[in-house]
Order: C-alpha cells, then sequence, then structure tokens
C-alpha cells in the first residue's frame, strides 16, 4: 500500500487499481490461494475510493497482459492508464506474450524491488526501450505520455515479496 500511495503521489493519479489476476502464465499456482480469497485479501488493503482492488481482467477473460490493456482502452477511452510493475517484472518482460506491444501499449511506472532494480536497469527491456525513459521529476507527465515512455519510481525498495506475504498469512514461520 505504501507503493501504491508513493504512484498515486508521484504520478497525480486520480485511482489506482490493484488487478489481482486469475493467473499468470509464467508463474506456478501452487500454493496460491484462490482468485476469490487473493481479491478479499486485497479489497481489505485499498480504500476503495482511490485504490481499487477489482478482478477485471477474470471478469474481462484475459489472459495476457497485451489483451487486458487493449480490452481496457478500448472499454474506458477517455481513461488515461499507467501501467505499474515491479522491476523484478521488467527483468522478465521479454518472455512476456508481445511484450513490446504491451511496453507501446501504455506508459509504465517500474516499482524497485529488492535485488532485481539494478538488474532491471541493466534488462533486455530496458536496453530496447531505456530511450522512452523519463527522469522520476517528470511522473505527474507520465499519464499524459505517450507510450512508450517509462519510469522507475525512485522510492525506499519494499522486501516484503508475495511469497512472504502468502507465508505470513497461513501463520508460518519465515
Amino acid at each position: 500500500m505504501h507503493v501504491a500511495r508513493q504512484a498515486i503521489t508521484h504520478l497525480g493519479l486520480d485511482q489506482l487499481w490493484l488487478m489481482v489476476s486469475p493467473g499468470n502464465p509464467l508463474k506456478s499456482t501452487v500454493d496460491m490461494a484462490p482468485l476469490a480469497a487473493r481479491l478479499a485479501t486485497a479489497r481489505r488493503q485499498a480504500d476503495g475510493r482511490r485504490i481499487i482492488a477489482t478482478d477485471i481482467e477474470a471478469r474481462l477473460g484475459t489472459r495476457y497482459t497485451a489483451d487486458t490493456m487493449r480490452v481496457l482502452k478500448r472499454r474506458f477511452p477517455a481513461v488515461r492508464f499507467v501501467w505499474l510493475m515491479g522491476a523484478d517484472n521488467l527483468i522478465q518482460l521479454p518472455r512476456w506474450d508481445r511484450w513490446r506491444r504491451i511496453m507501446r501499449a501504455m506508459p509504465m511506472l517500474v516499482l524497485p524491488r529488492p535485488g532485481a532494480t539494478r538488474r532491471a536497469l541493466a534488462s533486455p527491456a530496458r536496453k530496447a526501450y531505456g530511450k522512452y525513459r523519463l527522469r522520476a521529476r517528470a511522473g505527474l507527465c507520465l499519464p499524459l505520455a505517450a507510450a512508450p515512455a517509462w519510469i522507475l519510481l525512485p522510492v525506499k525498495e519494499n522486501p516484503t515479496s508475495a511469497t512472504e506475504l502468502r507465508r505470513r498469512l497461513k501463520g508460518a514461520p519465515p
């Protein structure tokens, strides 16, 4: 939630959607809670006004990010979307289906992740789209920017991973 609030402030966003995915095609579903449980957890964290937890991908029937972006832009043509992703995902982005289309679909805010931020800045995706990186102080302009455009948000890395959060919810020791 700290990162969500930082993104809202840094970019001047009206809303931030926590998109709870029905499943990432690149990740194992072992130890993953059902969508309804993950959505309920996200909704408890969201405030329901500026930070909204949603299962919109499941409702849209999209499986891949490129498709989700395309449908969102078609369904909400007046909205200026910004895609948020962790630096760990920037590293693996070239493995994603139609990753270059993703970079060209919406401006992107990349969030620092422990052990991944420096590697993300040396990644193939950064190398391919490095010339479209904006300075962090241009944050308020990012929602208005034409994609491809991206910023690495200069905030403290949050060491908590989804795996760690799941462990805590189960009450297991670290």
